[in-house]
């Protein structure tokens, strides 16, 4: 437990520079590069606060591993021992157009299991976060549990690609039967919505390790659900068809998408 108490005072103390840093940049002097698509954006604040958090990661602990974004972390086949999953800005597009609903991740596994998790949403200024078995707290300060709604209780958050190519389109079946769809842009800040229990489920047609890590030791924390689409263990090496969801809405939801 010191280790991780260890890693916790480090990792909030580095999220806070790392926000720093982004506020401090104009629009004006960042430069965006496309990665994938014109939509999959890159700045070079992400590569920089990547790559300072990575240089502080391996000066304190410098057995343990890195996967991140932007090419700053170790190649991994395995999860053995500890890694760090480094997400340094959340919502690129929303960084780049908005200036709003992005966050800094980071989650760290030992073993293949999670044990830490933080969420920072950045122009809120709310540090969400969570070590397994003691919790989730926003700016230290415990949350209560979501209550367990099923589908048909609550709204979903989703991503813009199940919603807009028609490869998904069965799965819109989904957001028929519940009140409605919500998007933010941001994969961190759709979990926090759920923790909030201002949603009942997130869905995600692409999600890499990154986006994952940290908000699947938060919802699992609270007891809640994640998975891929077809209700298979997430895969942490890979890209993943990712469900985050209520107890009850995550058996509506793999039922459906079953058929």
């Amino acid at each position: 437990m010191s280790e991780i108490l260890k890693r916790d005072k480090l990792i909030k103390q580095w999220i806070k520079e790392a926000a720093e840093s982004i506020e401090s940049a104009k629009v004006d002097s960042l430069k965006v590069e496309e990665k994938s698509a014109r939509n999959d954006l890159v700045t070079n604040m992400d590569k920089k606060i990547e790559e300072e958090l990575s240089r502080k990661i391996r000066a304190e602990f410098p057995e343990d591993r890195i996967c991140g974004e932007e090419g700053y972390g170790d190649d991994l086949k395995d999860l053995k021992g500890t890694v760090w999953f480094v997400d340094p800005i959340d919502g690129t597009l929303n960084f780049v157009l908005q200036q709003e609903n992005f966050a800094v991740m980071i989650g760290v596994y030992e073993e293949g299991i999670g044990v830490q998790g933080y969420i920072y949403d950045v122009v809120k200024d709310n540090l969400y976060s969570a070590i397994k078995g003691q919790g989730i707290f926003c700016n230290d300060q415990q949350m209560k549990a979501p209550k367990n709604k099923s589908l048909s209780e609550g709204l979903i958050a989703t991503n813009s690609q199940l919603m807009t190519q028609d490869k998904y389109s069965d799965y819109r079946k989904i957001a028929d039967q519940s009140m409605g769809v919500r998007m933010l842009g941001s994969a961190g800040l759709e979990v926090i919505e759920l923790l909030k229990g201002n949603v009942i489920a997130y869905m995600a047609s692409k999600l890499s390790p990154w986006d994952i890590a940290a908000g699947k030791v938060m919802v699992e924390e609270v007891g809640f659900k994640v998975s891929q689409f077809d209700g298979s263990s997430i895969d942490l090496l890979n890209k993943n068809k990712t469900i985050f969801s209520t107890g009850k809405a995550f058996d509506e939801i793999v039922t459906v998408n079953s058929k």
